[in-house]
Parts: structure tokens; C-alpha cells; sequence
């Protein structure tokens, strides 16, 4: 059994100095890699640097102005609703005055309308009625006449409209 025991601690030792020789090389790798990586970062960092200034000194240059810009942009705000609310205020007032005129209005043309109306009766009854009144009177007498004149008989058989006429006065 000895035998084997040796054995075991050859191979044993073997894969020991393997593995402390693969060790060895990943750590020689990680060291160059971390000696290019560095000197990446550092130039990439130079490449930057002037860049970031740059950025910071034109935002340090531009607060003014962005704070004067939106200084503004609030003051147009607060004036474009105060005009709205002016123009809201007038045209409110308009429509109120539009609406009484036209109130006004119909009111005038209604009773101008009721005076016309009563005009118009006022005007049938008044000249009309005395017009129908002679009309009748003349026709009153005419029928005298011709009833005077013997045409009654011939008329009264002729024309039914008149014989009608005759019967109503």
C-alpha cells in the first residue's frame, strides 16, 4: 500500500506545481492586462478632461442666461394670461351688451309690430266698414230701382247670385 500512497503523492505534487504554474501565468496575464487597462484609462481620462472643462465652463458661462431665459419665459406667461383674462373680460362684457341690445330690440320691434297690427284693424274697421255700409246702401237702392224699373223678374231668373243678394238686404 505504500506504493500506492507514493503514487498518490507524486501525482498529488504534480498537479500542485501544474496548478501553481497555471497560477503563476494568470497572474503574469492579469498584471500586463492591468498595465494596458491603466494606460487606457489614463489616456482616455487626458482625452476627457479638456472635454469636461470645456462643458463645465460653458455651463458656468450659460447659468445666467438659463436663469434670465426662464426669468422670462415666466414673466411672457404671466402676462399672456393676464391679456387672455382681459380679453376674456371684454368679450364677456360684449355679449352681455350684444344680448340687452337685442333684447332692446325685440322689445321695440315687438311693440312696433302690436301698433302696426292694431293700425291695420283700426284701419279695417274705421274705413272698411263704412266703405261695406255704402256698398250695401248702393246696392239697396239699385235693387229699388230695378224692382221700380219691373227687371226684377228677368234678373231673378238669370242670375241666382243676385236673387241671393236680394234676399240678404
Amino acid at each position: 500500500m505504500s506504493g500506492w500512497v507514493a503514487a498518490f503523492i507524486v501525482i498529488a505534487a504534480i498537479a500542485i506545481v501544474l496548478q501553481m504554474a497555471i497560477l503563476g501565468a494568470m497572474f503574469l496575464q492579469m498584471r500586463v492586462a492591468m498595465r494596458k487597462l491603466t494606460r487606457v484609462v489614463t489616456d482616455l481620462q487626458a482625452s476627457v478632461d479638456p472635454i469636461l472643462l470645456r462643458v463645465k465652463s460653458i455651463l458656468d458661462n450659460s447659468e445666467d442666461r438659463i436663469a434670465s431665459i426662464m426669468g422670462d419665459a415666466a414673466e411672457l406667461t404671466m402676462l399672456a394670461r393676464n391679456q387672455a383674462q382681459k380679453v376674456d373680460r371684454v368679450f364677456t362684457d360684449a355679449v352681455d351688451r350684444l344680448r340687452v341690445q337685442i333684447v332692446r330690440a325685440d322689445h321695440i320691434l315687438t311693440g312696433t309690430l302690436e301698433v302696426i297690427e292694431e293700425a291695420g284693424s283700426t284701419f279695417r274697421t274705421k274705413m272698411w266698414q263704412p266703405l261695406h255700409q255704402a256698398s250695401a246702401i248702393m246696392k239697396g237702392i239699385k235693387a229699388g230701382l230695378d224692382f221700380m224699373r219691373g227687371d226684377s223678374k228677368r234678373r231673378s231668373q238669370s242670375d241666382p247670385t243676385t236673387q241671393d243678394e236680394e234676399l240678404f238686404i
